[in-house]
């Protein structure tokens, strides 16, 4: 397919460029037409029989005839054992965007190795250019029960430039690993499911990553049983490492006791951009441990129920921009503030803090800096700011609050406070 246009090798973003008009040409899923079928190797797709085989010789021949796709129509493929998806080569299901019918329909892989291994080999891995797109990922032996039972994770990168392109994990336990290794330029689109214990870890990424649409819900279920619990009380979302610009949009999370968590592990920490994402029904939304200190972290239209924590270990800037924040049962603060970093809330909205302890401020800085402007305080009577003795420099300006002014300083002259309107409700 890429040697007619005078190319002998593509990385994934290549291939995404040009997928769209293999499709348009063909009229079928990126052009299957001229992709190897695993049918063709032996794939039964029955749910039954195990297609392990099948793929595995499809995608080497991918690399051995120069096509570089591998298509897996409709059908449910069982896989007892992993795969492993060549450098440069697409693997492809019959969905332009997946559905969250539980994996019942398009291409669904049966994922049944590992169970009780969470540190095994992951499921699927890819290699530097390879693609994964239009694909579902189910879990038959999985349970809605607390705990549930660990597996690897179900997808894992290693190089550039891989690509994750509307795909469904119904139920993983892990999900996507793009952090265990260096795994640069990464591009995640379209990305949907209900992990159960982590989500999306991204890490040692030395060049700028790009996700953008994932939806991390329970499609599966579990609402009414023990799993929902263990979710609630253990899983994470998001982690966020070593990043060197690292793009999120569009990406959502509920029920998950941390939904955005920052960390640095020995390559250090990051620099994120998020916009327009949220964390639902979580009691803690965003946690940072982490952020480059010439860089940090920054959010813009966000949307987050319930806290955010920001770590002693913190060294860099975190912002907030015209983000809504609200609470659940458990929420007492909407940001604790520590570290050595400095914070910003710019055309920011709270409300429905102070649940448990109707003293407790909206905002709790305890050390490094804050800044809060043009923000609106929407709980009348409640204390919505309060800044402790080691903060070391703090603005408070031009906001809204309702009822009185309830703004705690303590900083001995570090805190410029003025401009603020009051209003009775």
């Amino acid at each position: 397919m890429l040697s007619s246009l005078g190319l002998t090798f593509a990385g994934g973003s290549l291939i995404g460029a040009l997928l769209p008009a293999a499709r348009a040409a063909s009229g079928d899923p990126a052009g299957a037409a001229r992709a190897l079928n695993v049918r063709d190797f032996g794939a039964a797709g029955d749910g039954n029989a195990d297609d392990t085989a099948a793929f595995t010789s499809a995608l080497k021949a991918a690399v051995e005839s120069k096509t570089l796709t591998v298509f897996a129509p409709a059908g449910r493929y069982l896989i007892k054992d992993q795969l492993e998806v060549p450098p440069g080569v697409l693997l492809e299901g019959a969905f332009v965007a997946p559905s969250a019918r539980f994996g019942k329909e398009g291409s669904v892989l049966l994922a049944v190795a590992g169970a009780g291994n969470a540190a095994g080999k992951p499921f699927i891995s890819l290699n530097t250019g390879s693609t994964l797109r239009g694909l579902s990922v189910f879990y038959p032996d999985q349970q809605m029960k607390n705990p549930p039972v660990p597996y690897p994770w179900t997808v894992r990168g290693q190089g550039d430039n891989i690509s994750l392109v509307d795909v469904l994990l119904v139920n993983p336990y892990q999900a996507v690993d793009f952090g265990t290794f260096p795994a640069g330029r990464h591009f995640i689109s379209g990305l949907y499911g209900q992990p159960l214990y982590r989500g999306l870890f991204i890490d040692q990424c030395y060049d700028v990553g790009r996700v953008e649409n994932v939806h991390f819900w329970s499609f599966w279920g579990g609402w009414d049983t023990g799993l929902y619990d263990f979710i609630g009380a253990q899983a994470v979302a998001f982690i966020l490492g070593r990043t060197d610009w690292q793009f999120l949009s569009n990406c959502f999370c509920i029920g998950y006791h941390i939904g955005y968590h920052f960390i640095q592990n020995k390559s250090g920490p990051g620099n994120c951009l998020l916009t327009q994402c949220g964390s639902d029904e979580g009691p803690q939304a965003v946690r940072v441990e982490g952020g480059q200190a010439h860089a940090g972290h920054s959010f813009v239209n966000c949307q987050f129920m319930a806290g955010v924590e920001i770590a002693k270990s913190n060294t860099g800037p975190v912002k907030f921009t015209a983000c809504g924040f609200w609470g659940i049962p458990t929420t007492n603060h909407h940001a604790l503030i520590e570290g050595t970093g400095h914070t910003t809330f710019n055309g920011c909205h709270f409300i429905s803090w102070g649940q448990q302890d109707k003293t407790a401020p909206a905002i709790l800085a305890r050390s490094g800096g804050l800044t809060v402007t043009a923000c609106d305080f929407m709980d009348a009577g409640k204390p919505q700011i309060a800044v402790e003795s080691e903060v070391v420099a703090a603005m408070i300006y031009g906001n809204r609050l309702r009822g009185k002014e309830r703004i705690a300083d303590s900083t001995n002259g570090r805190a410029q406070i003025a401009l603020n309107q009051v209003s009775a409700r």
